[in-house]
């Protein structure tokens, strides 16, 4: 009996490239870069509804088909000065933990692969800035993103969203 090359090995090389694929993305003069499997689409910025006491960088909520969806700017929750909405402001609407959201970046620029020696650990900078949120930096030619670990971040307490949504 001869043994066939057999197609679940091609799935398996899928899925382990699309667990290295990241979605890089710019906020101010930065970019960044999420696990490409957390992003369920891509949207421009379009206006929002308001939240009454929401924390500043909750935008609003936005009614995706059906679906009330919090809207995150990034830029407000890192600090990165004041943020402009124009036509290369891109909403990257996310999946994470069963729960869709939105997070409002400057412009979305590729779906890269990093190898795993292609990832460096974040830096240790104290307690001046929390790495918690951070998978490492990828470098990739001159490029360099920081890889933020997206399931983190929007489940930690000071977001409020994820727990807030299971109440």
């Amino acid at each position: 009996m001869t043994q066939n090359s057999s197609p679940s090995t091609s799935v398996a090389t899928a899925a382990d490239d699309a667990g290295n694929e990241f979605l890089a993305f710019t906020l101010g003069k930065e970019e960044y870069g999420i696990h490409i499997l957390k992003v369920q689409e891509l949207r421009g910025y379009e206006a929002v509804t308001r939240i009454a006491n929401a924390p500043e960088f909750v935008k609003g909520v936005v009614n995706l088909r059906g679906i009330i969806v919090p809207i995150v700017d990034m830029r407000i929750k890192f600090n990165l000065g004041e943020p402009t909405y124009d036509q290369f402001t891109v909403v990257i609407i996310l999946n994470i933990g069963g729960r869709v959201m939105g997070m409002v970046v400057d412009s979305v620029s590729d779906v890269i692969t990093l190898t795993p020696d292609q990832v460096k650990p974040p830096p240790e900078m104290g307690t001046a800035f929390n790495t918690d949120y951070l998978i490492g930096l990828g470098t990739l030619d001159e490029r360099m993103l920081i890889l933020i670990d997206i399931d983190k971040l929007m489940s930690s307490a000071e977001m409020g969203l994820i727990e807030a949504a299971a109440a």
